[in-house]
């Protein structure tokens, strides 16, 4: 089991520091890697591969340095966001080379294997110059996988892939983590990220903003109200109920979903209270939904914390 250490890490380039202070680590799974533009997502990766430097604090791989240590490289691939391809080569020929690069023993068998995982093998002979911005994803990865690395690190990788191609790069990922490898992707679309990542690493500002499963950190987020959407057999007399209760601060009703919105901002009495005022006031329970913890809105809070 392969883990990143991101130890007190930071990187500034001249006087902008672009990565502050941060701590982490990156375990087998697949991770999933938040934060606004120019919150210094790319910079941490570029720091995880070994492409960077960190200008304080440390990262390595299973206590090992990354920057300038050969053995680390080999463990690690990378699908960057920025492009630095050779369009005057074939698919199949940069791949080729990449294998090459790592010292395989059987380059071309690797290429081939590479280039098949990701459903590329029929357009491997056409040069890059001809490929679609998904098609040039699809072969980047298929160069960072050609050497089997146990730490996959992917920048945006879902960019230019039509919705046939995302959902089989999801399908990769998604078995890659279930085997036991590391898997980091950073992502603007929250719904990948909700749909793929089983842990999330929220940065903001160049820190460190949270991290776990973005429910827990929902949960956590004790400064702010939970909002839930409740149906019972009676909303008004649920709601007479519900005012009272120092457990909430505000309830409305949303003509459009039929049903209450109800702000609690005592989470662990509202949970308790909730069904024991229903039965008090003789109402069944039909529906209670919370309305705010999904990943956007665990981002947004973050966000504009």
């Amino acid at each position: 089991m392969t883990t990143l250490h991101i130890t007190k890490a930071s990187r500034w380039f001249g006087n902008v520091v672009a990565v502050n202070d941060i701590t982490m680590d990156i375990g087998p799974g697949v991770t999933g890697l938040l934060g606004p533009n120019g919150a210094g997502k790319s910079t941490l990766i570029h720091m995880m591969s070994g492409f960077l430097a960190p200008s304080a604090g440390s990262v390595t791989l299973d206590d090992r340095p990354i920057w300038r240590h050969a053995e680390s490289y080999r463990e690690i691939g990378l699908v960057p966001e920025r492009e630095g391809m050779y369009d005057y080569l074939t698919g199949g020929e940069f791949v080729l080379a990449n294998a090459e690069l790592h010292g395989l023993p059987d380059p071309g068998a690797a290429a081939r294997t590479a280039l098949e995982t990701v459903e590329m093998t029929a357009a491997a002979d056409r040069r890059i110059s001809t490929y679609s911005k998904g098609m040039r994803q699809r072969v980047k990865m298929a160069s960072a996988l050609v050497h089997q690395p146990s730490v996959l690190l992917l920048d945006e990788p879902f960019n230019g892939m039509d919705p046939r191609q995302r959902m089989h790069l999801m399908g990769l990922l998604r078995r890659m983590g279930d085997e036991g490898r590391t898997v980091l992707f950073s992502s603007h679309i929250l719904e990948e990220v909700e749909q793929l990542a089983t842990h999330i690493e929220v940065i903001v500002a160049g820190r460190h903003a949270a991290s776990g499963d973005y429910r827990r950190i929902r949960r956590l987020m004790t400064d702010r109200p939970h909002r839930y959407l409740i149906r019972s057999t009676d909303d008004r007399a649920l709601a007479g109920a519900l005012i009272v209760d120092p457990s909430t601060s505000g309830i409305e009703f949303d003509a459009a979903e039929g049903a209450l919105l109800v702000q609690a901002v005592d989470f662990p009495r509202f949970t308790a209270q909730l069904p024991r005022l229903a039965r008090d006031v003789g109402v069944r329970l039909l529906t209670v939904s919370p309305s705010d913890e999904s990943l956007e809105s665990v981002f947004s809070y973050l966000v504009s914390a």
